[in-house]
């Protein structure tokens, strides 16, 4: 009888080996799905490493029809990201701009696959360089006065920031976008003529 007590306690003992390993397996399942495939947790978005230093917006009236937003972006999280798109109340259009100069002109136009920022990296909005450019104004944009403005990344998520608007003489480029509205004194302190064929 013992032999049988025996092999009937080692036949337990697998049975509660194999029940405490599959377990085991089930929980580093359920862990390795809480990370997507950019390393970052779930729920995790571009939005979350999202930061902003010295934002502001020229200002501007709606005759000028349009201005633009400066400032520096930075990512704070440990994966690239990219704004591909932007709101603002008084802006009937919004598009991401980079300047380019040829000879001694430079010219805005919108940048193809947005604003690109590394991880743990910057990226200046300045004038006569990338910016984003507030187009249509409904209403007038008065210095001294603070506005929201909503930024869109490549995930979906989005991020706000408050900028003060401030009277500035300069960002006034050329604008490579078709039309005959003015680029709303927007970018060089050279003040080209503003020839749009909008």
């Amino acid at each position: 009888m013992h032999p049988t007590r025996t092999v009937g306690a080692a036949a337990l003992l697998c049975l509660a080996l194999a029940l405490s390993a599959c377990a085991g397996t089930g929980q580093a399942g359920d862990q390795a799905g809480a990370v997507d495939e950019g390393g970052a947790p779930d729920g995790a978005t571009a939005a979350d490493g999202f930061e902003i230093t010295d934002p502001w917006i020229k200002a501007a009236t709606v005759d000028d029809g349009m201005t633009a937003v400066f400032g520096e972006i930075g990512n704070g999280s440990d994966t690239d990201v990219t704004i591909v798109a932007a709101e603002h109340e008084a802006a009937g259009e919004v598009e991401l701009h980079e300047g380019v100069t040829e000879g001694a002109d430079t010219t805005m136009r919108e940048i193809e696959g947005g604003f690109a920022v590394p991880a743990g990296g910057s990226r200046v909005l300045e004038a006569g360089g990338d910016h984003i450019m507030l187009m249509d104004l409904s209403e007038d944009l008065e210095p001294g006065t603070e506005t929201t403005v909503t930024v869109e990344f490549a995930d979906g998520s989005t991020a706000e920031f408050t900028a003060p608007v401030k009277e500035f003489s300069g960002a006034n480029e050329e604008y490579d976008g078709g039309g005959e509205e003015g680029h709303g004194e927007h970018g060089h302190d050279d003040e080209h003529a503003q020839d749009m064929d909008r």
